[in-house]
């Protein structure tokens, strides 16, 4: 039996052409699948725009401020996604995304806008009869496959996330020799951009609605929580240990980027405050120091102790996992704190002028005393590293002077010191 002879291909060559073809083949897959979507998604958005935006302008239902607050920038992310859907049946993924991505700023406007756009919707659908009416004959349509508006509004935001992992998988697939290969990199790298900014939108407005809703469980408007720069971490139930006897209290505590807050419930025959709780101390972590004195080990419980510059706060609890998160939690709250109070103080230092020099180089010795000539002594006299030098004959100043400006010199150094060490103090505040 006799066999044809077959060319002889070399493995390595072999191996190349496998992947390229593995690469073809995802290739066609992926842009098969962003195809399909951008077809349906482009048909959703122009549901919006042919039943809500034009119609709503037409019959003036909706003043243009409320409709703009609404669909911000919907038709024109409408048209930008006509353009790209045509480049992309076509197969032309680079140069469509390409295209694409300098109207991004349009998915931009809708990213920022769109907490506005639920709210405005909302009361205009509580208070709008003739708008309810209108939305709901609108959602009746065959076409919107019982969809309602308030479920299409964040298709924008959804569908720069798909972009994101669409285009990543193209450029995997997509050989570096291939020029599309580096159109979509860039494309990668601006939609990821706006995908981050989605996400740290969306995380901010969570945290807004954290510190509303602790601001609603807390007793009166003495605490402020709603902050600009205040995030909320966790709250839960701790005991806190007294320095004198043996009873442990339980204390509900809210943790946040800034401050622990203790709080203890109000009386349940309250009529109005009985699910509320009454703010005992706030206490700020900014001179914080967190110790785990006991609970290393797998034993039940563990004892933290917080030290502030003028208190000290030990908290125990009886679960081990609870206790751990709470020490990893205040470990990590005041650690981005310190760290940031550092970055800012560098800063500041580097942004600091040499005022001495400055001075002393708009000084000759030459130069003819001036009537206010003790101010200037007061900086002549200080040598340059700190030291002082008696006062020399050129100042004209008179005998006891000298002496009196080496008073007036220790008195300003120290008062900035005095004043720290009264601001330091403030580190607990009992409301």
């Amino acid at each position: 039996m006799s066999f044809a002879p077959s060319p002889c291909v070399p493995a390595g060559a072999r191996s190349i052409q496998e992947q390229r073809e593995r690469w073809d083949r995802k290739r066609k897959c992926t842009g098969r699948e962003l195809v399909q979507s951008e077809q349906k998604y482009c048909e959703q958005l122009d549901l919006i725009t042919t039943y809500f935006v034009e119609i709503l302008k037409a019959k003036g239902t909706l003043r243009q401020d409320i409709r703009e607050s609404i669909f911000s920038s919907i038709k024109s992310i409408h048209l930008v996604n006509q353009t790209l859907l045509t480049h992309l049946e076509e197969g032309k993924f680079g140069y469509g995304f390409e295209q694409f991505c300098p109207h991004l700023h349009f998915y931009t406007a809708y990213v920022d806008n769109i907490q506005t756009a639920k709210r405005v919707l909302m009361v205009q659908l509580k208070k709008n009869k003739a708008f309810r009416r209108f939305k709901k004959l609108q959602e009746s349509r065959p076409e919107f496959h019982k969809m309602k508006l308030e479920d299409l509004l964040p298709l924008p935001l959804q569908r720069i996330q798909q972009y994101k992992h669409f285009l990543r998988d193209l450029t995997e697939n997509t050989s570096p020799d291939n020029p599309e290969f580096q159109q979509l990199s860039r494309a990668v790298k601006a939609v990821s951009e706006v995908a981050q900014r989605i996400q740290d939108n969306a995380r901010s407005h969570e945290n807004h609605l954290q510190l509303r809703r602790v601001q609603k469980l807390l007793k009166g408007r003495k605490t402020r929580l709603l902050a600009p720069d205040r995030w909320y971490v966790r709250e839960g139930w701790l005991k806190t240990v007294p320095p004198k006897g043996t009873e442990t209290k339980p204390k509900m505590f809210f943790l946040f980027s800034d401050i622990l807050i203790q709080a203890k419930p109000c009386s349940s025959m309250h009529p109005t405050n009985g699910n509320k709780f009454s703010c005992q101390r706030v206490y700020p972590l900014k001179e914080c120091t967190v110790d785990k004195v006991f609970g290393h080990t797998k034993s039940q419980g563990g004892l933290i102790s917080l030290t502030f510059a003028r208190a000290k706060l030990l908290l125990m609890s009886s679960d081990q996992e609870d206790i751990n998160d709470w020490y990893r939690s205040l470990c990590l709250a005041v650690g981005q704190l310190k760290s940031k109070n550092t970055v800012v103080h560098r800063r500041e230092e580097l942004l600091r002028q040499p005022l001495r020099s400055a001075m002393d180089g708009q000084q000759s010795p030459a130069a003819s005393p001036q009537p206010h000539g003790r101010k200037r002594a007061m900086v002549r006299e200080e040598g340059p590293e700190g030291s002082q030098r008696p006062c020399s004959s050129s100042s004209r100043a008179p005998a006891g002077e000298c002496a009196v400006s080496t008073s007036k010199k220790i008195k300003l150094s120290e008062a900035p010191n005095a004043r720290s060490q009264e601001s330091s103090g403030s580190s607990c505040v009992i409301l």
